[in-house]
């Protein structure tokens, strides 16, 4: 079991956190500091951070060192040259996904129980948001430059496990692409989803959400703001996003319930 492990990944920095065990975890990324990317600020918080940097994590003296798949790449290649394990984790796509990179985990670490738990976590949370399900209505992602998450993304699985219909992946979008903001109008979607992000200052990223057909598409349908840091990585607290989009449904499937945002 190792005893002294870094992380260099927000995913599996917070994948850490949540199935470590006391001291376990010696240094987690600089984003996992972050409010707006990482869901476990106040733990992370207490614990050393790296930027990814070879020589700073090789000082640390790590038995493990926990990566993404496209983690730094010269860090990672270099800190095995200088025999120091690395492993490392693909981004979650799907529940199955969060389901097995908690469990591997869990072996990692030697914290099988407590990954197993956090699995059962995150299933009971599912189920319990299965049982009000809105197949009709249909939620349109919409983010910065236009983006949405279509098929084979975290956030679709979100939307589908919150028993709503993805537009992205109804009009044959897959991963992350641009929706055209007519093509969003014409599709009339019942809910727009957004990250809740929005810049300090103008900028052109955002100059859709104040487009005069955006805004009246968002007054006639509702939205609803789901923070990005419940979506960037799987765990039971992704569990969070589908209770928000379940909960602005409604339980009638108007789309206008509590927590929607004209």
């Amino acid at each position: 079991m190792p005893k002294r492990v870094v992380s260099m990944n927000v995913c599996t920095d917070q994948m850490a956190i949540l199935v470590a065990g006391d001291g376990q975890l010696h240094s987690v990324s600089y984003l996992a500091n972050d409010p707006a990317t990482s869901a476990l600020v106040d733990v992370a918080r207490k614990l050393l951070v790296n930027h990814g940097q070879a020589e700073e994590v090789f000082l640390m003296q790590p038995d493990l060192v926990l990566a993404g798949s496209y983690t730094t790449r010269a860090t990672v290649g270099l800190l095995r040259k200088l025999g120091i394990p690395v492993e490392e984790f693909q981004p979650e796509t799907s529940f199955d996904d969060v389901r097995t990179n908690l469990k591997r985990m869990g072996d990692i670490l030697g914290r099988r129980e407590r990954a197993e738990a956090l699995v059962a976590e995150l299933d009971r949370k599912l189920a319990e948001a299965k049982q009000r399900s809105h197949p009709n209505i249909t939620v349109a992602t919409y983010y910065a430059n236009s983006y949405t998450s279509g098929a084979g993304t975290l956030i679709d699985a979100v939307v589908v496990a919150s028993g709503l219909t993805n537009l992205a992946a109804k009009l044959g979008l897959s991963g992350t692409q641009q929706l055209p903001l007519e093509l969003l109008v014409m599709a009339k979607p019942d809910l727009l989803v957004d990250s809740e992000a929005r810049y300090a200052t103008p900028a052109l990223a955002q100059q859709t959400f104040v487009h005069p057909a955006y805004r009246a598409l968002s007054e006639q349908s509702g939205r609803v703001s789901v923070p990005a840091k419940y979506t960037i990585c799987g765990a039971p607290f992704t569990a969070t996003a589908v209770e928000m989009l379940t909960e602005a449904a409604g339980p009638s499937g108007s789309g206008q319930a509590e927590g929607a945002q004209p």
